[in-house]
């Protein structure tokens, strides 16, 4: 493939060009002509091109590179539902101005894709304005985000996916399949928002702090970080029923999410 722009580092560009793996991402969809569709980092517009060969109600093709979002401007300037944006995707994401209904798809750049994954978590609003995401993580990423407690992959990502999405593995995909090569393999997961939460927390980023906190040094007892959250600490471990001497990989989902309502509480 000869790139009409040289891909760049610094935006983790890597382009899908294998049509089978295009074709099969846009199948989990199961795209309807009332869907609405957003697509993090076009490109080149392979993965747009067969999305809207599904003839959905819109696609926002959202592309930071100009020079790239001048590309695509030039190829769909024809085809009249899909839109290119020229700006970051976390721009986006924080506007939050969207409507009901979307699907998120994503061959999201590597450096700053937990990022992306934990803003479209953290929002104020639940359920949030999408339906579905598919996106396409470094493969380690993908396992830590569906790593279960007491693996060597469990940690803050995983514990944030969980509490408010539905995540299913899809396949991997090979450096083969993009251009540039990049050196590792690629897994597509999808997520589905959980309509009811079990643990209800007025600021998500409650969650994000006291996981960051805890997962700091994640070889040792949680007792000393523990101490950070709350003065009275023994209290505490006895009322959510917690051995201070667990390191923070042996506890559940559930338990970092119970942790983080009672924080929640102190400043009610």
């Amino acid at each position: 493939m000869k790139l009409l722009t040289k891909a760049k580092k610094s935006l983790g560009q890597n382009f899908l060009i294998d049509k089978n793996i295009i074709n099969k991402i846009v199948k989990i969809a199961n795209i309807k002509e009332n869907n609405q569709i957003i697509e993090i980092g076009s490109g080149y517009g392979n993965l747009t091109k067969a999305i809207y060969d599904m003839k959905p109600k819109k696609i926002l093709a959202i592309e930071k590179d100009k020079n790239l979002s001048s590309v695509l401007k030039e190829k769909f300037k024809n085809h009249k539902t899909i839109k290119v944006i020229n700006n970051d995707i976390l721009n986006i994401i924080q506007k939050n101005n969207f409507h009901k209904n979307f699907i998120v798809f994503g061959n999201l750049p590597y450096n700053i894709s937990t990022k992306i994954l934990a803003e479209l978590i953290l929002l104020d609003k639940w359920p949030p304005w999408y339906d579905r995401l598919i996106l396409m993580f470094q493969k380690e990423v993908a396992d830590r985000i569906i790593a279960k407690n007491k693996s060597k992959e469990f940690g803050r990502l995983s514990v944030l996916s969980n509490w408010r999405l539905e995540i299913k593995k899809h396949f991997h995909i090979s450096a083969n399949c993009f251009f540039p090569k990049p050196k590792v393999t690629s897994t597509l997961l999808s997520f589905s928002p959980k309509k009811n939460q079990d643990f209800f927390l007025k600021n998500p980023k409650n969650l994000e702090k006291i996981t960051r906190i805890l997962f700091s040094n994640r070889r040792k007892m949680i007792n000393k970080n523990f101490n950070k959250l709350f003065k009275q600490k023994d209290l505490m471990a006895k009322k959510l029923n917690i051995d201070l001497r667990q390191r923070p990989e042996e506890l559940s989902n559930e338990m970092f999410y119970k942790i983080a309502i009672e924080y929640e509480s102190l400043f009610n």
